[in-house]
């Protein structure tokens, strides 16, 4: 099937997409990024798709496993997040309590990431905004044993500077 075909036949199939994102989302300004990125993921994996099959169904999967996808990395960067402060927190033996405090740890946190040399902060950022380390890999070209080691030593970086202050 042609580019211009599949395209076409995206187009006519795809309005039962945007209530189904919304049923996901429940937000209509994530539902559209959702159906945006569904539609772009269908698009450029659409040698995948086999002709003759039920394009809605490969939708409805590629949707469904955008948006479980977007849940874990939103799942884990909020773990990461409560470990940072809690590990900060034990650190400093010393409870925040106080909002603003924590707030302005948090500060000099994100200021120890960007502090970090380019070549760990990257693969760091990217490990913290939920990525797995082999779309890591792929996204920086590196084999995943390489990134592995460079989260850990920026991880070890980290925690020598936070502890600093």
């Amino acid at each position: 099937m042609s580019s211009p075909e599949f395209a076409d036949l995206l187009l006519h199939q795809s309005d039962f997409l945007k209530p189904f994102a919304i049923v996901l989302t429940r937000d209509s300004e994530t539902a559209r990024d959702l159906y945006q990125e569904t539609m772009y993921r269908a698009l450029v994996h659409q040698e995948k798709y086999m002709e003759g099959t039920n394009i809605r169904a490969w939708l409805f999967t590629i949707m469904r496993n955008l948006f479980i996808n977007h849940y874990r990395r939103k799942a884990k960067q909020q773990l990461f997040q409560d470990h940072v402060a809690r590990d900060l927190a034990l650190l400093q033996h010393s409870y925040v309590n106080n909002e603003a405090e924590s707030s302005l740890r948090m500060k000099d946190i994100q200021y120890a990431i960007y502090r970090l040399p380019v070549l760990f902060k990257r693969p760091f950022l990217l490990y913290y905004e939920g990525f797995k380390y082999y779309e890591i890999a792929d996204m920086l070209h590196e084999p995943m044993g390489t990134i592995k080691s460079r989260i850990h030593f920026a991880r070890k970086m980290l925690k020598r500077q936070i502890t600093s202050y």
